[in-house]
């Protein structure tokens, strides 16, 4: 019999495939030798850190989307002086060059991980850093994604964005890590690169280099040396997904679902329209204000939208004011440090420190939306309350913009959504956040990753609860957390009264291929079971139950 270890599902679709774990990061020692010569050897560490950041700004110019967002954040983190000052203190004490990099790294990735929220996450990101530093310094090759002349499951303890934003989704079809969650930087690279991911998964480490297994990233579930029927079956399913329908979202009798793109970027954008989008439900705008030291000027900033409008042709763009703090630093906001960052001043919030660059940048999104003629909505990222939702759509208004909408993801803007209804015309669901603050659970811990698994009722009662508020204004309620690039899922928002989706580019032939397959009616059922399941298992198998799927 096939054993089976299970994980969460971070990005959907299947694969079958031979693992191969990532090559192990350079190990450092305090009984290493120091150099001889103090001053060469602060000089060296100085150089070994200017030319990893180097390396990941060229990798972040060459990104798109998410992946140059991450990138950018990443290179940030090996230029910050004061890990650098850290890193002197313990060569001037007389520790070995490599190992005071690997003590000043875990010193700052211990407080980064106290903070919780995302900054957990650029604690991982932090570690890569240092590993790369030392490698570095070492002349060694740094982690990296191992050679294969045939396609193979990456399996990592955890992957960095610089190991996740090289991947070739042709030589590398699956993705499995002992650590992470389901909304960690891994997960939201995966969907955007269309590679099926299972995270948070420790029984990972029982697979032994070349094992073959199935990794189904919509269950979450890994089966290990499957027999040759498993491994006809999933052939047979491949196959049946490679002849996906095309065209606009509908369900099997015909309910229009409109289904969305997440960008960042105009490459994003030209893959949106070259995948079959049929708008931008989420245009990403931080692309533009990351890396710098100064705010970009309105000109700058006009241009750039320009240009992705024109990139979407005739089809409806919504987008995202800034939404940066907590783990997305800008040091021209000058923004107070705070003891937990992802309950700042972040979001809309940052109009209560630097309303100017709000405020320019609706001005901007106004010229580029004239000088392309694109159909453009505006929605603002953390608002909690009336007031919050009243000033923006009172901003927006004077900048001109017609349509303007919010993020719903703080339960204080689920549970008055009635209320915010009144002020706005729309709102789109941000998942990731919305779970995160709602089951009050860091959503880049591991240990936790289970609270953000869709499926939990809590977290569809919640969005039932929002199209119940949305109702009484007439307004449209939209989703564009990773929750709608989940295939079966996005059925069940659909039969909650969601209608839009928007995803990464690559999930929509799957989520458009589940609707194709069921109807309304299927839909409606399989929410229901949602709703009144115990636990996130038993809501899964009821959904799927009532789609019509095997459980």
């Amino acid at each position: 019999m096939t054993r089976e270890v299970r994980g969460v599902a971070a990005a959907p679709g299947v694969a079958l495939a031979a693992v191969k774990w990532l090559a192990a990061a350079p190990v450092t020692s305090p009984d290493d030798t120091p150099g001889s010569d103090v001053d060469v050897e602060i000089a060296r560490a100085e150089a070994a850190f200017e030319t990893v950041a180097g390396r990941y700004a060229a990798q972040a110019s060459e990104a798109t989307g998410p992946a140059a967002d991450i990138l950018f954040m990443t290179s940030a983190l090996a230029a910050d002086p004061a890990l650098l000052d850290q890193v002197r203190v313990g060569i001037r004490a007389g520790g070995p060059t490599a190992h005071s990099v690997t003590e000043a790294v875990a010193h700052f990735a211990e407080q980064l991980a106290a903070l919780g929220g995302m900054m957990a996450e650029r604690a991982s990101d932090l570690r890569d850093v240092g590993q790369r530093v030392v490698a570095e310094l070492l002349g060694v090759d740094p982690p990296g994604i191992p050679e294969s002349a045939t396609p193979f499951v990456l399996a990592a303890q955890d992957l960095a964005p610089a190991d996740t934003v090289t991947l070739d989704p042709a030589r590398v079809v699956g993705l499995l890590t002992v650590a992470g969650g389901p909304t960690s930087h891994t997960a939201i690279l995966a969907k955007a690169l269309g590679i099926p991911a299972v995270v948070a998964c420790p029984g990972a480490v029982e697979i032994a280099e070349g094992t073959e297994v199935v990794l189904d990233g919509t269950s979450g579930t890994v089966e290990i040396a499957p027999d040759a029927k498993r491994r006809e079956e999933v052939l047979a399913l491949r196959a049946r997904q490679a002849d996906a329908p095309s065209g606009p979202g509908r369900t099997a009798d015909g309910h229009a679902v409109p289904l969305l793109a997440n960008v960042g970027s105009v490459a994003d954008a030209r893959l949106a329209v070259e995948l079959g989008a049929e708008g931008v439900g989420l245009f990403r705008t931080e692309f533009l204000f990351l890396g710098r030291n100064s705010a970009p000027s309105i000109e700058d900033q006009t241009q750039q939208y320009a240009e992705i409008f024109a990139a979407l042709g005739d089809r409806p763009i919504t987008v995202r004011t800034l939404d940066a703090g907590s783990d997305k630093p800008l040091p021209f906001l000058n923004l107070p440090d705070e003891e937990n960052p992802a309950l700042g001043v972040r979001g809309l919030r940052l109009r209560n420190v630097h309303e100017g660059t709000l405020l320019d940048q609706l001005t901007a999104i106004r010229l580029a939306q004239q000088s392309t003629g694109a159909t453009v909505k505006v929605m603002a990222p953390m608002v909690a309350t009336v007031e919050e939702a009243r000033y923006f759509a009172a901003k927006a208004r004077e900048a001109g913009l017609d349509t303007r909408g919010i993020m719903v993801e703080i339960p204080a803007a689920a549970i008055r959504s009635a209320y915010l209804g009144a002020e706005v015309d729309f709102f789109s669901i941000g998942t990731n956040d919305l779970s995160q603050y709602l089951f009050g659970a860091d959503r880049m811990s591991s240990s936790l990753a289970a609270l953000h698994d869709p499926w939990q009722p809590a977290l569809a009662a919640t969005i039932a609860a929002v199209v119940h508020g949305a109702t009484a204004n007439g307004v449209k309620v939209g989703v564009c957390g990773e929750s709608a690039s989940h295939p079966e899922f996005a059925c069940v928002l659909v039969g909650l009264g969601v209608e839009t989706l928007s995803m990464a580019p690559r999930s929509l032939a799957g989520v458009r291929a589940a609707l194709a397959g069921v109807t309304l009616a299927q839909c409606r059922a399989a929410a229901d079971a949602v709703l009144t399941a115990g636990t996130a298992e038993e809501a899964a198998r009821a959904a799927r139950t009532a789609l019509g799927r095997a459980s």
